[in-house]
């Protein structure tokens, strides 16, 4: 799948690209518990989304990473595509 692709409320097979840009890492917490988030771009040949870091995804990949989303998520916040691992899913360096 490819970033021109995704569809909001639908899930994602697999994923790749790189990640061009990555937030600080902050805690959160509300009524299902609490953690660590990180916004982040990932970015392929065809565009850029968003990219959901959580708990300790949020510290494990850099900038330039080249990464694989597979089994991931791909929401939508204020108008904007987001993908994440989601409940089942899985993002590993390539």
């Amino acid at each position: 799948m490819k970033v021109k692709e995704l569809k909001a409320r639908a899930a994602i097979d697999v994923l790749e690209g790189e990640i061009v840009s990555l937030g600080e890492a902050r805690k959160f917490a509300n009524d299902r518990g609490s953690g660590v988030v990180a916004n982040a771009a990932l970015k392929d040949e065809t565009g850029e989304v968003k990219l959901t870091l959580w708990n300790e995804q949020a510290t494990q990949f850099s900038e330039g990473d080249a990464v694989r989303l597979e089994n991931g998520w791909c929401g939508e916040y204020k108008g904007e595509l987001q993908v994440s691992t989601g409940k089942k899913g899985s993002l590993t360096k390539v």
